[in-house]
């Protein structure tokens, strides 16, 4: 049999080239001048089309930028991102690209601190887009604008970030439209009007944030109807009413923050069925009731704010149950009786804030509770609050209370310092500070002649 001899030469050459042709032909060209176009609109850093002919050939991608084959064997935009070096930055001209939705397979868009000079407002398709899972925009001062009804064009979006631009107006109707959500990030804006009733809708949603707004009106009922929900933040707004009894449904709930609303009320019994919660940030509220024992029962409670809302009565004993609470601010409230001695017990905790109460007796920590805490303990503000002279703890333990027992008062409000002094009080004074022991408590001859100077 002959030998077989290998194929002529001029046979090879259209193969070679029909391979190196699919090699160097890695994108629609469509999809291709697209792409330039939205890069030449954002970011200066490279002549794009210089720098990389073929965007989404792996051995030259660019930085910020994904692709992934499909269905028709070419490569196919998936991810940009914009902003942060390594990543492309942002040129002063640069606004947000409305094309950017002409790439019919990206699935995430990022502009983070990118639009900073020009003003430019959000703009979302008329029609369905399927592929896009990731929307976000944070940090861009320049980006001035509503949020359009069009949002709920996008159908497949599972985590939106809108936070801390200058967006305004009425959070739209149509977002609740997004049943693939997972992740809704509104903060730090300037969007007005009540929270849609029609939220309930996003039943896959497991993060809420619309904190640092101006909304109004009360927080939805229907909010009780996201039973995925984990992280609930809607502080820093103007939100009314009472906290709907609806809430106790959350049952996933790990993260609740309402604080610094004019909130009057809530079910205590509700609050405390949330068994899974770890963080319960509710200061800065009109809610004038009795601080509620009930919430004792959320053992798992890591960190729990109730500052500036008019609480009264007695800091209930069942808080002493928290064994997993590391912070705890209960400051300027109208709290009145004792410290629960109980406190000792709390092993993990490391923040403690009373100041600005009516608390009275003597304040029953250790000293180890003492040292272990430092500076992170404020009982300042509470007129009938002592401490006993602690071994080891100089008298005077710098968290806004005098020693059991001195002539000292255990402290002395910011307001009451302000006030002018006749001549004797002054000399008083004046005699008072210079007969404090060394110490912690010693004020220099300076401190005392600015004191009188200032009078």
């Amino acid at each position: 049999m002959p030998p077989l001899l290998p194929p002529p030469s001029f046979l090879l050459i259209p193969t070679l080239l029909l391979l190196s042709l699919k090699i160097c032909i890695t994108m629609n060209l469509s999809e291709k001048e697209t792409l330039f176009s939205i890069m030449e609109s954002i970011s200066s850093d490279k002549d794009w089309r210089s720098f990389s002919p073929e965007p989404c050939n792996p051995s030259s991608s660019w930085p910020g930028m994904e692709c992934k084959p499909g269905s028709d064997n070419l490569r196919h935009v998936t991810k940009l991102v914009f902003g942060t070096p390594p990543n492309p930055t942002c040129m002063n001209s640069a606004t947000f690209p409305s094309q950017i939705f002409n790439l019919p397979s990206l699935q995430s868009i990022h502009f983070v601190s990118c639009f900073k000079t020009k003003k430019t407002t959000l703009f979302f398709p008329n029609s369905h887009s399927s592929s896009l899972q990731q929307l976000s925009l944070r940090s861009n001062p320049a980006l001035i604008s509503l949020i359009p009804p069009q949002i709920s064009s996008l159908k497949s979006l599972q985590v939106l970030t809108l936070s801390q631009n200058h967006l305004y107006g009425k959070i739209p109707d149509s977002i609740s439209t997004l049943n693939s959500l997972i992740h809704l990030d509104l903060s730090y804006n300037s969007l007005t009007g009540r929270i849609p009733v029609e939220i309930w809708r996003l039943n896959n949603l497991v993060d809420l944030d619309l904190s640092y707004n101006s909304l109004t009106g009360p927080i939805p009922p229907s909010i009780g109807e996201m039973a995925k929900l984990q992280n609930l933040d809607l502080s820093s707004n103007s939100l009314t009413e009472t906290i709907p009894e609806s809430v106790e449904k959350l049952k996933m709930l790990t993260f609740l923050a309402l604080s610094d609303n004019k909130l009057s009320g809530y079910d205590p019994n509700g609050v405390a069925n949330l068994q899974k919660l770890e963080y319960l940030i509710m200061e800065g509220n009109p809610m004038f009731i009795p601080l509620p024992p009930e919430l004792g029962r959320l053992r798992r409670l890591q960190e729990l704010r109730l500052g500036s809302s008019g609480y009264t009565g007695m800091i209930p004993k069942s808080f002493c149950w928290l064994k997993n609470l590391t912070s705890l601010s209960l400051e300027k409230n109208n709290l009145s009786g004792e410290i629960p001695p109980e406190f000792n017990g709390l092993r993990k905790i490391y923040h403690l804030n009373l100041s600005r109460n009516l608390l009275s007796g003597v304040v029953p920590f250790s000293s180890e509770f003492f040292k272990r805490l430092g500076r992170n303990l404020d009982l300042s503000g509470n007129d009938r609050l002592c401490v006993n002279d602690y071994e080891g703890l100089n008298g005077n333990v710098g968290v806004g209370v005098g020693v059991c027992g001195s002539n000292r008062s255990s402290s002395v409000d910011s307001d009451e310092m302000r006030k002018p002094l006749e001549s004797s009080a002054v000399a008083s004074l004046a005699l008072e500070i210079w007969s404090w022991r060394s110490g912690a408590g010693f004020m220099g001859f300076s401190a005392v002649y600015f004191c009188l100077w200032s009078f």
